[in-house]
């Protein structure tokens, strides 16, 4: 009988983790040296405890994923600090010289500690004013796609999937970074200006948890998907909804309380790492 579940290991330290994971067999090597799988017939949540206990002292990012539906055929992705490297509202008030400030409410409102939208509202409104040539600076200057964000998309497209980035941050930046990334839609939160800077205002509604939630569960059935064919990935708070909802949810690089709640979590590896948790092996990444 076909296993249910699979144990996935990332980590530079797999050979070691291989050797001490003996007991769940041999390995399927996703990627020599790097990345394999080992299918679990014990209780899943013991096997993976077991293992990230042996792992514990090692950059080693250990997962236990259904082996059903495991390539997903929809992904919807956070953009800051997910596909991105950076927060865009955070750089864009580091030209306004408040970037101290503004961060110290990013990353409140990332742990879930405050409200995303009055949060959002009241970063975006501390920069009125700021010209709107600093947008074009911050996106030359500052935005960096996230390591193996191009192959991510351009893999899971090549076998039938499709995805949306749906962000909190700004259609101005969103619809630049999907188009760079791959995607095949992105939304957004509308920066408002009177054609020569920013008015401090942000359009309505605001793009948060539940539109993020929202876009999963309409895409999803659009597309005549089952839940467990979905992927949803992210690092903040408002993200958690449409983590939970997805069949694969991941914690990418994410803030502790996302990190606790998602499927998966992703803690070292780059956005490769979502290739590997849905099975592709090297020889199927697009590059």
């Amino acid at each position: 009988m076909a296993a249910v579940h699979v144990l996935n290991v990332i980590s530079p330290e797999a050979r070691a983790l291989a050797a001490s994971l003996t007991k769940f067999g041999a390995p399927r090597w996703l990627s020599e040296g790097y990345a394999f799988d080992l299918p679990i017939a014990a209780p899943p949540q013991e096997a993976l405890a077991e293992a990230r206990a042996i792992a514990s002292d090692m950059p080693a990012d250990i997962n236990v994923v259904a082996a059903a539906h495991r390539r997903k055929r929809l992904l919807i992705a956070d953009m800051d600090s997910t596909i991105i490297t950076c927060e865009c509202l955070d750089e864009l008030a580091d030209f306004a010289g408040l970037k101290d400030k503004i961060s110290a409410i990013t990353e409140r409102a990332m742990r879930g500690e405050i409200a995303f939208e009055g949060a959002l509202k009241e970063r975006v409104g501390m920069l009125k004013g700021l010209p709107l040539a600093t947008l074009e600076r911050v996106w030359t200057e500052r935005i960096h796609l996230t390591g193996g964000a191009k192959e991510l998309l351009a893999t899971m497209k090549a076998f039938g999937a499709r995805a949306l980035l749906v962000s909190g941050g700004f259609t101005f930046f969103t619809a630049r970074v999907a188009q760079a990334a791959g995607f095949d839609e992105a939304r957004a939160n509308r920066l408002i200006d009177d054609g020569k800077a920013l008015t401090g205002e942000v359009g309505l509604p605001i793009l948060g948890k539940e539109a993020k939630l929202a876009a999963l569960e309409d895409e999803t059935q659009r597309l005549g998907l089952l839940f467990e064919e979905t992927m949803a990935v992210g690092d903040g708070a408002n993200d958690l909804k449409m983590i939970e909802r997805s069949g694969l949810g991941v914690a990418f690089h994410a803030k502790p309380k996302v990190a606790a709640a998602a499927h998966a979590r992703i803690d070292h590896a780059d956005l490769r790492g979502l290739l590997y948790l849905q099975g592709y092996a090297d020889g199927d990444i697009v590059t």
